[in-house]
């Protein structure tokens, strides 16, 4: 007999559970002008993640992505894509709770988002918009460094 663990004996850690993933919203824009010099995409991303209510242990998490085409003076094309999934976390200290709906889920979310977003482009007649990867701890950085720049007092002169 080999003393392999069960079930019921195996240590459980933090676990994250995908119960739903869905388009929250998705707008394409095609104004149909061509510039007259060579289009440069801008990328903005967002996450956001909310409790869902009545529902213990599960949130909400919206990737926001919103890429344009164009130059500064014409657009060739606006994607804004919403896509959400709801989540189930278990096992997570309050401090690291943060960091999981920030970093890990968006994490899952996002192969799924860039594949929609690719399409989107492709069906809009332009070669698929292929988003490079995404490092969803770095931007967490980023912005907890600006929420604590923004939170900070500002000094002041003394004479």
């Amino acid at each position: 007999m080999t003393d392999t663990p069960t079930d019921t004996q195996a240590p459980r850690g933090p676990v994250i559970a995908v119960m739903r993933q869905y388009i929250k919203d998705l707008s394409f824009e095609n104004p149909g002008t061509q510039p007259e010099q060579q289009p440069k995409i801008d990328l903005n991303i967002d996450v956001n993640a909310t409790p869902i209510s009545g529902e213990q242990n599960v949130f909400e998490v919206v990737l926001k992505l919103r890429a344009r085409a164009g130059t500064e003076d014409v657009t060739l094309f606006l994607i804004e894509l919403d896509y959400a999934g709801a989540f189930r976390l278990e096992g997570f200290s309050q401090s690291d709770l943060e960091a999981a709906l920030l970093i890990e889920c968006p994490r899952i979310l996002f192969p799924f988002a860039r594949r929609i977003i690719a399409d989107v482009s492709s069906d809009g007649g332009f070669p698929p918009l292929r988003i490079d990867p995404v490092d969803f701890a770095s931007l967490y950085q980023s912005q907890r460094q600006q929420a604590a720049q923004q939170a900070a007092p500002a000094p002041t002169d003394q004479a």
